[in-house]
């Protein structure tokens, strides 16, 4: 859905997002990782994905800088790449464009139902310092409030979707000598190296359970840094421009809750973990379906999608009455 999907943000709004089909080159420094690679290919064809098996040798016909001691490598042509931050900038514009009021640092302080506590009728928004704000009401509210969904008051337990927040360390990097180090993605046990066509470079992305903690570590720098190095020496001559600390969300299974919840008018769209750009597409059809009571009208003809990512299987179980 990508390639439609940011050619509409495009043709709205004159906002490129750095779509690049360059394909995705898989590398494995031992044996342990080939076998992992070796099942990446049979998965892949499982699911009809064109991938190749490529020898060393042939990996680095394909991409020159990658380490000769590398021991196997996989080609996925057809995967593409986009620049999140130019994504949220064409969003943003696109909201504008389209009338949508956008309220940046208005936090949410919970969620309004009504008396019997089954329908959800607004938010309750909290003023600069914290305080009690204006009410908004609502036939429908959607929650994508990302990791924060926990703090934000309101709803019963039985009504909740359980996300936390896992901790990423992303380096961007910059080729003084310009773009050519790499001309695809290229992906290792513990992280990858995306080109963004301009000699930069974004080097990520640690997976740490740290709670809300946002202070970058050395610890977590140092692996991606040891690791982009083993499979593309080339990093050691890039420059540091940025290192940035992010939180995904994440659930107990690791996988999204999107779709209707737990009350009337209530719906979800957090716990994408580390696939949220990815699903981006899929996340808005699905969400503005659940909004439109079109379930049943799943991107692309899928079957399953809405229940495969449906909020409501983390709901408690109930409990049995004793005879």
């Amino acid at each position: 859905m990508w390639p439609e999907f940011a050619g509409q943000l495009t043709d709205l709004t004159g906002l490129e997002v750095g779509l690049r089909r360059t394909g995705t080159l898989l590398v494995a420094r031992d044996d342990d990782e080939a076998r992992e690679l070796d099942r990446q290919i049979a998965f892949r064809e499982s699911l009809g994905l064109r991938s190749e098996r490529l020898r060393p040798s042939e990996a680095r016909a394909l991409e020159p800088a990658i380490a000769p001691t590398i021991r196997l490598a996989l080609r996925a042509p057809d995967d593409h790449s986009v620049d999140p931050r130019a994504v949220l900038s064409a969003l943003r514009r696109a909201c504008e464009l389209s009338g949508v009021e956008l309220r940046e640092h208005t936090p949410v302080a919970g969620i309004e139902t009504d008396e019997r506590g089954t329908r959800v009728t607004g938010v309750m928004l909290g003023g600069p310092d914290g305080s009690a704000g204006a009410l908004r009401r609502a036939g429908a509210v959607l929650i994508a409030a990302g990791p924060w969904v926990q703090e934000i008051a309101g709803l019963p337990r039985h009504a909740r979707v359980p996300v936390r927040p896992v901790k990423g360390q992303i380096l961007r990097l910059r080729d003084p000598a310009g773009p050519g180090l790499l001309g695809g993605v290229v992906r290792f046990e513990g992280g990858y190296l995306v080109p963004r066509g301009d000699g930069r470079y974004v080097l990520g992305a640690t997976v740490q359970e740290r709670g809300f903690n946002l202070a970058p570590e050395v610890g977590g720098v140092y692996e991606l840094l040891r690791d982009a190095h083993e499979v593309v020496p080339g990093v050691s001559e890039l420059e540091i421009e940025e290192l940035s600390v992010g939180l995904r969300p994440g659930t107990p299974d690791n996988a999204p809750a999107i779709g209707r919840g737990a009350l009337d008018g209530l719906s979800w769209a957090t716990g994408h973990h580390r696939n949220g750009i990815l699903l981006a597409p899929v996340t808005a059809a699905l969400a503005m379906a659940t909004l439109a009571g079109e379930e049943q009208l799943t991107p692309g003809g899928e079957e399953g999608l809405l229940e495969a990512c449906d909020p409501l299987r983390f709901a408690p179980a109930p409990v049995a009455s004793g005879a």
